[in-house]
């Protein structure tokens, strides 16, 4: 599927749309590796290791991609230093700050319905 480019039109920000660009940009930024790596940046600036070390489970591949994918949405801001090695540096930036917001109510969320979701699960799996 080939998505439109933004052209400021209602259409590109309809999510029902399948050629809508808004519903590229959710389909990309929705995964967990995604709303780990923003909620783990959060106010600061970490190096890609201490992104890894603190998103338990992600691989080396999955990290690489999605803060890729994340710079070219422009949510992290990713500064090289011309060091031996190259010091990488990753941080939100005032929209990646503004999507942590909305992450940060679906943590919160999860925390607050984490007991129904469970017993609804236990029910389920009967």
């Amino acid at each position: 599927m080939v998505t439109k480019q933004f052209t400021g039109s209602p259409e590109d920000a309809d999510l029902r749309r399948a050629d809508s660009l808004a519903r590229e940009i959710f389909s990309d930024v929705a995964n967990k590796w995604a709303f780990l790596i923003i909620e783990t940046l959060g106010e600061r600036t970490l190096r890609f290791s201490e992104l890894r070390n603190e998103v338990e489970g992600v691989s080396h591949k999955m990290l690489t991609q999605n803060l890729r994918m994340l710079e070219r949405y422009g949510l992290v801001e990713r500064k090289v230093y011309p060091t031996v090695p190259p010091r990488v540096e990753y941080t939100l930036t005032e929209p990646g700050q503004g999507l942590r917001a909305t992450v940060d109510g679906m943590c919160d969320w999860t925390h607050q319905y984490l007991g129904d979701i469970e017993a609804a699960r236990r029910r389920f799996d009967i």
